[in-house]
């Protein structure tokens, strides 16, 4: 068992942000300590939605709360999602440094939340900014969607191999690519390290549920933090979130609760990309 921070947006009525990445850790056996970025009635999809962002200043005293209680030495990893400003990148940050201080060796699995196609950003611009150039380098993995990977390289991505030159020019050791279209009727998942490319491929759905990257992300996390490669990590990670998608159609949210054992689903199949090395 790990002990992860995960940060990110909690939403009283859904299954997006913390409320999709608490599940995926819990099952697969690990402790989390979780940090609300903003606090909403539902993810933003629906017509009516109320809350706000938590302020930077409450959510970095919970993190002096947390060390000044002694539990920042037990942390293993953090987990972060989605930041709504700049200044919560920064505590995000020093937590990070912090965490570091103490435990040289933590995972740190960054979701950048910044965005998607066709819509672009939507975070403010310095926020996406922010995390692109302070948690971006302190990531010992990263799991961008196909936008947020083109915007954090700063260079197109259309295509497998140019998902593979956009990871390996990051300064990251993982990358977890999502979302990259594959043909016209399936999306690929591609795992990208210094040596080595693979990839998984799941139909295309609509209506999707929200919440799939979060999910997607603390699987991978999850799995990993067991100390399984990132190609193992990514095919279970993928499995799940498959297997969570088919019991939720028809529903307008994730249903991640009850018996269904949905973390438990079988990795799927990863298939090498191009030469193995640079």
């Amino acid at each position: 068992m790990a002990v992860v921070i995960a940060v990110s947006s909690f939403v009283a009525r859904g299954t997006v942000g913390l409320r999709a990445m608490l599940p995926a850790l819990d099952r697969l056996g690990h402790e989390t300590i979780a940090c609300p970025t903003t606090v909403l009635s539902s993810h933003l999809g629906h017509p009516h939605v109320a809350g706000s962002a938590v302020g930077p200043d409450t959510l970095a005293a919970m993190i002096d709360a947390f060390e000044a209680n002694g539990w920042l030495r037990e942390v293993d990893a953090v987990l972060t999602g989605y930041l709504p400003s700049a200044a919560h990148v920064r505590i995000v940050e020093t937590l990070i440094l912090r965490l570091r201080a103490l435990r040289p060796d933590a995972t740190v699995v960054c979701d950048p939340v910044l965005g998607d196609l066709p819509g672009g950003l939507y975070v403010p611009r310095e926020a996406a900014d922010a995390v692109r150039e302070r948690l971006v380098p302190l990531a010992t993995h990263l799991k961008p969607n196909r936008f947020e990977l083109s915007f954090l390289a700063g260079r197109p991505v259309e295509t497998a191999a140019e998902v593979v030159a956009a990871a390996r020019a990051l300064p990251v050791p993982v990358v977890l690519a999502s979302s990259i279209p594959v043909g016209g009727d399936r999306l690929a998942n591609i795992v990208v390290t210094r040596d080595r490319a693979a990839c998984c491929t799941v139909p295309r759905e609509q209506n999707v549920a929200h919440g799939t990257g979060d999910l997607l992300a603390a699987l991978f996390a999850a799995h990993v933090l067991h100390g399984e490669d990132p190609f193992a990590s990514a095919a279970f990670a993928v499995g799940g979130v498959a297997s969570a998608v088919a019991l939720s159609r028809g529903s307008g949210e994730l249903r991640l609760a009850g018996a269904s054992a949905w973390h438990e689903a079988p990795p799927l199949p990863m298939e090498p990309i191009g030469s193995t090395s640079d």
